[in-house]
């Protein structure tokens, strides 16, 4: 039977008019379910800003779907990483991060997947730092860039520079920290930067490395300046002052919550003694890597980080206190072994007033350095071996150039014994290339070489004791590195 012709000239036209009438109710009811999820905070309603296409696309065309889609996926992801299948993962994770960009727990896991779990597939030591690179971009280019009030994104990044960069645990780790090194270097030129220049450039020069802070590494100079002055002088080549910088960010997004601020602060502190223990840079004169030694000037300041965190955080006081306690008789013993014994002498100060049940109160300054060299002789940790030897070097040519030669042929000995003891508890030991330490005798042109630099090492007058004592050549007009000293006969022992 024959349509009339009036109802096919009208049918199709009312058909789509009421398709329109039922997309307008339809996205009417939907806004007032959006703002009804906003309001009880079910759901987050932050508009993307500067999302890629294919972003946007998931977000608005997907709709409430998005939500279904990327639990199957995050189900899926799950399941491969029972199985070790890292880099499946990582393609499943991209996905839910596009369909979720606010899912944070999704960030952190693949992230923490590229930076841990896949780069300890690669045996090459740059292809494994490609990966941790990875892992940190993610969160600070992509992660903050639609999380940017987000505190646990803040926290884990602070994490890789604290953890897989700054810890030892990754066998190539004096790799990333030379990696990092390098790259900041050629960013700031040196570990100081000049701050003011960065916020108010005035050069091409000032300008590119603003620009390039910014951009990159999505860093604030004035911020950067600020931290300084708070916890500094900081060595911003060194991996724990990038934790710092991004904990202290974050501590600005935590809105007042106490246990987002403790755990920031958790990491600032923890860095901070780090930065002590090993936050000065050394680039060594025989293959232009970078070493680590112990950065006395922020005694004060990693202080004021263990009081401040003792203060914040009471339940824990008693645990940051042991290891407030600990900081406190490494500073003692580090300045001391360094030749402040002013300095030295304060600290012990402030330890027996902290804590006198825990020191014995007649015990002096010096009768303390004794006990710990002894004490040290046995230790095994990397970072206080090699600060120990290298304050125990120091001291020996200090005492040389003053004309305590005894003294300073026992200092020397001593470091090369704690040196040779180190060694051989870690030797065919698994940990043996993680944690072994330089050669004794590259360890001791280090500090020859930091003790003759005509800028910032000894006088004139006591550099050329040293030099004539060790039968070294007068330093050249270009200010070369100074040569290698003359081997010497072996030193009884005392």
């Amino acid at each position: 039977m024959s349509t009339p012709l009036s109802h096919s000239r009208f049918y199709k036209p009312l058909l789509a008019l009421l398709a329109v009438a039922l997309l307008f109710c339809s996205s009417a009811a939907q806004r007032g379910l959006n703002r009804a999820r906003g309001d009880l905070g079910f759901t987050r309603l932050t508009p993307l800003e500067n999302a890629p296409p294919v972003l946007v696309l998931t977000t608005v065309v997907l709709g409430g779907f998005r939500g279904l889609i990327a639990n199957a996926l995050w189900i899926r992801a799950m399941e491969l990483q029972e199985q070790d299948k890292y880099f499946e993962m990582v393609q499943l994770a991209d996905w839910i991060t596009k369909l979720q960009p606010h899912m944070t727990t999704v960030w952190i896991v693949q992230a923490w997947n590229m930076s841990y779990n896949i780069s300890i597939k690669f045996s090459d030591p740059p292809d494994r730092w490609l990966w941790v690179l990875r892992g940190i971009e993610l969160l600070r280019d992509q992660a903050l860039k639609y999380n940017p009030d987000e505190v646990l994104l803040y926290r884990e990044l602070a994490w890789h520079f604290q953890h897989k960069i700054g810890h030892y645990l990754d066998d190539a780790h004096l790799y990333f920290k030379n990696a990092w090194a390098t790259e900041m270097q050629q960013v700031l030129g040196g570990g100081r930067p000049n701050f003011d220049e960065l916020i108010n450039p005035k050069t091409d020069q000032a300008r590119a490395s603003a620009t390039l802070l910014r951009e990159k590494y999505k860093m604030d100079p004035a911020i950067m300046k600020a931290v300084d002055d708070q916890y500094g002088p900081l060595e911003w080549r060194f991996p724990e002052t990038h934790a710092i910088y991004w904990a202290s960010v974050g501590r600005t997004k935590a809105k007042g919550k106490k246990e987002d601020l403790i755990t920031l602060r958790r990491v600032i502190y923890q860095s901070m003694q780090m930065a002590f223990y090993r936050g000065r840079l050394v680039k060594s004169h025989f293959d232009n890597s970078y070493t680590f030694d112990a950065n006395l000037d922020i005694v004060d300041k990693t202080n004021a980080a263990y009081e401040e965190m003792m203060a914040e955080d009471p339940e824990m006081r008693d645990h940051i206190g042991r290891a407030h306690k600990n900081f406190l008789l490494d500073a003692v013993y580090f300045l001391y072994t360094s030749n402040r014994m002013r300095e030295a002498g304060k600290w012990l100060t402030v330890v027996k007033q902290k804590y006198p049940n825990d020191y014995p109160p007649g015990m002096s300054l010096d009768d303390y350095a004794v006990k710990r060299v002894t004490e040290d002789a046995g230790e095994t940790d990397m970072n206080r071996t090699t600060g120990n030897i290298s304050g125990l070097l120091l001291q020996s040519f200090v005492n040389l150039a003053t004309d305590e030669d005894d003294k300073a042929t026992v200092l020397a000995l001593l470091a090369r014994r704690i040196w040779e003891r180190y060694q051989g508890k870690i030797s065919n030991s698994v940990s043996e290339k993680r944690v072994g330490l330089q050669p004794f005798e590259a360890m001791r042109q280090e500090i020859l070489s930091r003790v003759l630099d005509p800028e910032k090492g000894f006088k004139p007058e006591l550099a050329a004791v040293v030099r004539t004592k060790l039968g070294l050549p007068a330093p050249s007009v270009t200010n070369a590195p100074p040569a290698q000293a003359q081997p010497q006969p072996p030193v009884k022992t005392p």
